[in-house]
């Protein structure tokens, strides 16, 4: 039905709501970088509006320290823009402080906790190789 592919990458040791948190922002990089996935409003029988939502399903898969670090690294060779989010920004508070500390770091140091990308499906495929799917 689709020919690109989401998937969000959570690193496979972090805690329930870390991994929650991670998800939400990855999330919403994607619906910023392709606001064509966002669909219409939905309303009940009611009558009551509620928010779009994407129109394309999000695979969640997971990995250890050293494949998502490969994940991330086939990234940026293949060209893909992703979401990532990064150990040091869950002591930030807002949106500011992240893009600082995420700042500080270089793909060979930074302690990805989550990676989310869109693209083609054979290409995101390749890039997730050696993630599974999360429990």
């Amino acid at each position: 039905m689709f020919d690109t592919k989401i998937a969000i990458v959570l690193r496979n040791n972090l805690q329930s709501w870390q991994k929650l948190n991670v998800t939400a922002f990855l999330s919403t990089g994607i619906a910023g970088q392709f606001p064509d996935i966002i669909g219409e409003p939905y309303s009940d029988r009611a009558g009551n509006s509620y928010n779009a939502l994407s129109i394309q399903p999000m695979i969640v898969l997971s990995a250890d320290d050293e494949t998502i670090a490969t994940i991330h690294r086939r990234s940026l060779e293949r060209g893909i823009i992703s979401s990532i989010f990064i150990e040091e920004m869950f002591a930030t508070g807002h949106d500011a402080a992240n893009r600082a500390v995420f700042s500080e770091f270089a793909p060979e140091d930074a302690k990805v906790v989550g990676i989310a990308l869109r693209a083609d499906k054979k290409i995101v495929d390749k890039i997730t190789k050696g993630a599974t799917m999360h429990a």
